[in-house]
This record gives C-alpha cells, structure tokens and sequence, in this order.
C-alpha cells in the first residue's frame, strides 16, 4: 500500500505540476490542477490515514514530541502519507502562486522558476514568491506597465 501510494501520489503531482507550468491557463487545465492534482492528492492521504489508523488503532500517532513525528515517519506507509501530504499542499500553494502571478500580469517566463522551486521546496517558492509580490505591488506602477495616476 506504502509504495503503491508514493508512486501514484508523486505521478500524480508531477503531471500537475508540468500542466500548471507549462499549459495555457485556460479554465480546463486550472480546474485539472485543482480536482484532479489537488483534490486526489487530499482523497488519496484521506484514505491511506483512515486506513493506517484503523489497522492500528492509533498507536504511535503522536504529533507532540519531535520523537512521536519521528516514530510516525518511521514506517513506510507514514513517509508515503506525509510525502503525499506534502505533495498536495505544495501543488495548491504552486495554483495560488500561478492564479495569483497571472492576475497580476507577471510574465510565465518568471513564474516558471518561482512554480519550479515550489515544487522541489514548497515554503521556499512560497517564500520567494511573496517576496516577489510584495516588492513588485509596492514599487512604481506595480505590477502593471501603466502607471496610473490619482484623478484630480
């Protein structure tokens, strides 16, 4: 279950992180990245939790301690949950970034790395990302190529 997890997962996230980058953003393509990326991801760590909980009634599932996290990544099936945990969270942050990057008219040519670098070390693309944003929204004109000026 374990590896068959892992594999489908990262499958999965990798063909929706090629889409999200590489096709037009075109309602279909966003909406595939949402349900069939994201929402399978979030299905697919449902099930594999529900499964491992109930087979082991909860045993050794303790998220207080650093040594609890470790023992519940100790075992294949927690590295193939949390692995697909990550996945999911990484692909919805990388939407957001992209949905939000065109609202802005940023160019796909500097998304793509900032969507690449998500997608290898999530919070850091994230981080990068916002940064990004902040500057540019707060600089001369924006994001925009036209300035605009207060009525008066």
């Amino acid at each position: 279950m374990a590896q068959a997890l892992f594999t489908a997962a990262s499958l999965i996230a990798i063909a929706m992180w090629a889409l999200l980058i590489i096709a037009p953003r075109r309602p279909l393509p966003l909406a595939a990245v949402l349900y069939a990326g994201v929402g399978l991801l979030c299905l697919a760590y449902s099930a594999a939790l529900a499964w491992v909980l109930a087979t082991t009634g909860g045993a050794g599932s303790d998220f207080t301690t650093i040594d609890g996290v470790r023992g519940i990544f100790a075992s294949d099936a927690g590295v193939a949950i949390g692995w697909t945990h990550y996945l999911a969270f990484d692909l919805f942050a990388g939407l957001w970034i992209a949905r939000d990057a065109d609202a802005k008219q940023v160019s796909r040519l500097l998304q793509a790395p900032v969507l690449l670098l998500t997608f290898i070390a999530g919070p850091i693309g994230l981080l990068l990302w916002l940064a990004l944003r902040e500057r540019r929204a707060r600089g001369p004109g924006g994001w925009s190529r036209k300035r605009k000026t207060p009525a008066g």
